[in-house]
């Protein structure tokens, strides 16, 4: 058994795991924050997307002990049912969730992607390297590509992502 502390959500938690244990049993199994989901476990879907230093995550890819002292954000940290991230409020209003399953890794995902464009970060899908990227269609898409929605609800996250993004790709 290892020892891990960083902080969930802004509180710090301590824990004693299995080196083996990923960051998404972690999260699920020991500190019962099953917003998260476990989808393929093979970091093909998205669905366990985390927030990790504000960059986003497969939490089935990283072990719990590779994030000592980090900081890591659920979809438990970003908002309550009576206080809303602007994400979570424009999945709902864009009818952005469908079946649901995913959405926790998707809204995730949006938040740190719209963190990214502001910061200036490329994709493979900016035309220029040196210009600052926008949160076009073409953006958006290649961004969130990572994460899978089986139930097809793509355009309609396009639109809650591209409306708290401050505009229409």
């Amino acid at each position: 058994m290892s020892n891990v502390s960083f902080t969930v959500n802004g509180k710090a938690r301590a824990l004693e795991l299995d080196p083996r244990t990923t960051l998404l049993d972690a999260l699920r199994e020991h500190l019962h924050l099953t917003g998260t989901k476990k989808g393929c476990d093979h970091g093909q879907c998205g669905a366990c997307t985390v927030i990790v230093a504000g960059r986003r995550i497969n939490a089935c890819l990283t072990l719990a002990l590779m994030h000592e002292g980090d900081s890591i954000t659920t979809i438990e940290g970003l908002g309550t049912p009576g206080n809303l991230h602007p994400m979570q409020a424009a999945f709902v209003k864009h009818d952005g969730y469908q079946c649901g399953y995913c959405t926790p890794g998707q809204i995730c995902s949006a938040v740190a992607v719209l963190e990214e464009i502001a910061a200036g970060v490329p994709s493979h899908a900016s035309a220029d390297l040196t210009a600052r990227p926008q949160a076009t269609a073409a953006e958006l898409r290649e961004r969130m590509s990572g994460n899978i929605c089986r139930c097809g609800a793509y355009s309609n996250i396009l639109d809650a992502i591209a409306e708290v993004a401050g505009g229409k790709p």
